[in-house]
């Protein structure tokens, strides 16, 4: 019958002793998936709490005190939890899915310490080819287009009755067929995660660096560390913190890479704007040699723009830490957190391109704002301030490492699960974990430049958060065709992949210029 879920209890009882539930309806947000690790049961008390129905319920008045017990137990239990999703006893074994006791707050920590970070710095770098109005319309544009699609994939993480798309790749596979998906979604999101992880090491080995000068000044020993020990030294910290086993498990120092990003991002550019700018400061937009390099440059600005809005590969893995219920379903709490993530990362993107710009024009550094307080102000700024911004720094890679670094222990894993079919040993584990980390330095130390790395990241992953969301609600949701939604979406989406063509051909032109000579947080 659709619509209901019959039980009949045997034992003799006649056709009028059916009892009917009223199934989950369609399209409503379904539970989690129950693992053995995650497995949810009844609060206490839940059993022996009257149960009011939602919908037509008929217990039979035949039906003795016993047996009525029971249903109105089982009713109980329903209500509780739905009904479940199918159960895939590998998500146990899994760092994403391996615990699901995440909350609001969770969401927060983890989509602030995701979204504010090293790539802010970098912005005032896009302003200085792009210029004043340019700048700001494609950075308003895109921060509403991407927090629309991190809307979109939200809602579609449950958007199947029984099936939970935990991962990115996962939902790519629903929405583009098995094969496809995988070819779509796989690189993309792998290639943000490792580029991302790389361009952390150069930041935090440099800043370490940086730190280090300022704090020991001229007492510092006549053989420093060269760049590159310090590159070992951030990636020896990052891999030590890498044992942590899970999502979940690196919440507090997602709180602590929030906490430390919002603070560095507001300092950066409240020092700058506070200081006298240099005499020679001009805000037209860089000129390049020819019309062709004008061009390029300007792409290759746009898709810094778009880095800054990187994360959208983790916003299905950090709602899958948490459980979900008929009653609760997990898309509440994450856009809750969310929405609270965001308003503050706005609070620190804007600042900082509109505040770095406007302090140093189209002189600021290619390494952004951390150079150009070393650059301009390292006399005019007391010590103790640029070594607590600078530390500062070093915290928030450290731990935004280990939330772009998960995703891959998670493919590695799975992979690895599906062929043993058994849980990784901790030494497997962490034997992957240090071998990533280093190949990580090695790629940090083969391409020491970031503002064209940036370029790239940000076109090559530009259709993970702006152009597949909107392909996905299309495919999955089915909106009515030439209506305002399909329209809207097909258009972001077409625009998205074209924009992810043009940003890439930009961060390949500018990292072919600038070779192995542009040095970001290059100190005098």
């Amino acid at each position: 019958m659709e619509g209901k879920v019959q039980l009949g209890m045997g034992g003799g009882l006649s056709e009028a002793e059916l009892v009917s539930i009223p199934a989950t309806p369609r399209g409503v947000s379904t539970p989690e998936t129950v693992t053995p690790s995650g497995q949810r049961s009844p609060r206490p008390g839940a059993a022996s709490r009257s149960w009011t129905p939602s919908g037509s319920v008929m217990i039979s008045p035949m039906v003795g005190t016993p047996m009525k017990r029971v249903l109105v137990n089982l009713r109980g239990y329903l209500e509780e939890v739905g009904h479940l999703t199918r159960l895939n006893p590998q998500d146990a074994w899994l760092p994403i899915t391996e615990s699901r006791n995440g909350n609001a707050h969770y969401a927060a920590f983890h989509n602030l310490n995701a979204g504010v970070g090293f790539q802010a710095l970098v912005l005032p770098v896009a302003f200085a080819f792009l210029g004043w109005s340019w700048g700001i319309l494609s950075l308003t544009i895109a921060y509403f287009w991407q927090l629309y699609t991190l809307w979109i994939l939200v809602k579609l993480h449950e958007a199947v009755p029984g099936k939970r798309y935990n991962r990115y790749v996962e939902l790519a596979q629903a929405a583009f067929g098995e094969r496809l998906g995988v070819w779509l979604a796989l690189f993309p999101t792998v290639y943000l995660s490792a580029g991302t992880a790389t361009a952390l090491i150069l930041i935090g080995g440099e800043t370490m660096k940086l730190f280090f000068q300022i704090v020991c000044g001229p007492l510092c020993s006549s053989n420093p560390l060269s760049t590159v020990e310090w590159y070992l030294v951030f990636t020896s910290l990052c891999i030590v913190l890498s044992q942590l086993p899970n999502l979940n498990s690196i919440a507090g120092l997602s709180l602590i890479g929030a906490v430390t990003a919002i603070i560095y991002a507001t300092m950066a550019w409240v020092l700058s704007v506070s200081q006298t700018r240099p005499p020679s400061i001009s805000y037209q937009p860089l000129k390049s040699p020819s019309f062709t390099a004008s061009i390029f440059s300007t792409l290759n600005a746009l898709g810094i723009v778009a880095f800054a809005f990187r994360g959208h590969n983790l916003a299905l893995e950090i709602q899958a830490t948490m459980p979900s219920t008929f009653k609760h379903p997990a898309h509440v709490p994450m856009w809750r957190g969310a929405k609270v993530a965001y308003i503050l990362i706005a609070m620190c993107l804007f600042p900082v391109a509109i505040g770095g710009f406007w302090a140093y024009g189209n002189l600021m550094p290619a390494g952004g704002m951390l150079n150009a307080l070393f650059a301009f102000h390292s006399h005019d700024i007391s010590r103790g301030l640029l070594a607590m911004t600078f530390l500062l720094v070093v915290f928030n890679c450290l731990s935004s490492f280990q939330i772009y670094s998960m995703p891959v222990f998670d493919s590695f894993e799975a992979w690895l699960t599906s062929r043993t079919n058994r849980p990784c040993s901790i030494w497997v584990r962490s034997g992957f974990r240090v071998f990533y980390g280093f190949i990580s330095f090695l790629i940090g130390v083969a391409l020491p430049f970031l503002s064209s790395l940036a370029g790239l990241l940000g076109g090559l992953t530009l259709p993970v958060t702006f152009a597949y969301p909107c392909f996905m609600w299309v495919l999955i949701k089915k909106p009515t065709r030439f209506s305002f939604s399909w329209y809207l979406n097909w258009s972001l989406g077409i625009m998205g992949i074209a924009f992810s063509l043009a940003f890439s051909f930009g961060g390949v032109w500018s990292m072919v210029n600038s070779g192995l000579k542009l040095k970001f947080f290059k100190p005098n």
